[in-house]
């Protein structure tokens, strides 16, 4: 099991995601424990409000210290590991994901506006996360996609976790294409190998198949496979004597 704690100015936004699917059985069932904290409820501000004009000028609004340190400070126990959702953040990855679905307790904290309060950052924040190198409306969209990546590693949230094993970044690579019934369609047939019934060449090609997507639509994750796996030498390049 683990613990997620969402602290946003938009509670309302997670309704829906959080309640439907894989996610929404999880929680139902307790494998997922999920508390969504509205950060207007610790303004001390008679109207709720939880940002103000930065300070040496610019556009925008920041989110204010008070409401977010009271609002961690609720959420936070020994066990609990404090996330920042920004652009300014480390790339969520693969690796990066395991690693968060082996904490007790997360506490995701949305961004808003142009950032919050860096003093917040300074003590409270335990780690700065950004899903790619785009600008959101709000941290809430980013919210969604770790707290479902991380999910899907909790014993019991998938319904099959061999499926975990052959998925996209799970060892470097994309995963493989994927074919179902018919056998032919508008005159595309399905590789005959898949039809063999032969696994261990049905084994082979999915991976040699992994290893070609990667290739030529991720050059960049294909970089990384080829040094964790010391294949250099599939470039051609040779060292001479």
């Amino acid at each position: 099991m683990i613990a997620l704690k969402i602290i946003t100015l938009f509670p309302e936004f997670f309704d829906g995601p959080l309640r439907a699917g894989l996610m929404g059985k999880a929680i139902e069932s307790g494998i997922i424990a999920l508390e969504v904290m509205d950060l207007r409820d610790f303004s001390e501000d008679r109207l709720r409000r939880c940002d103000d004009y930065p300070y040496g000028g610019g556009s925008g609004m920041v989110l204010t210290p008070g409401p977010l340190f009271r609002a961690i400070r609720a959420a936070r126990t020994p066990r609990t590991r404090v996330i920042l959702t920004t652009p300014a953040g480390r790339l969520l990855t693969q690796d990066l994901v395991k690693e968060l679905s082996g904490e007790a307790e997360l506490c995701i904290v949305c961004g808003r506006y142009e950032g919050v309060d860096q003093r917040v950052i300074d003590r409270c924040i335990d780690d700065e996360i950004s899903v790619g190198d785009y600008v959101l409306s709000g941290g809430e969209y980013a919210a969604l996609i770790i707290a479902d990546a991380v999910a899907r590693y909790v014993p019991g949230f998938m319904g099959n976790a061999e499926s975990l094993v052959d998925e996209s970044f799970a060892d470097g690579l994309l995963e493989y294409p994927q074919y179902t019934r018919p056998a032919e369609y508008e005159g595309m047939q399905v590789p005959e190998v898949l039809l063999s019934g032969h696994h261990g060449n049905v084994a082979a090609w999915r991976r040699d198949q992994r290893i070609e997507k990667t290739r030529r639509l991720r050059p960049d994750v294909y970089s990384n496979y080829l040094m964790r796996n010391n294949r250099g030498n599939d470039h051609g390049s040779h060292q001479g004597d």
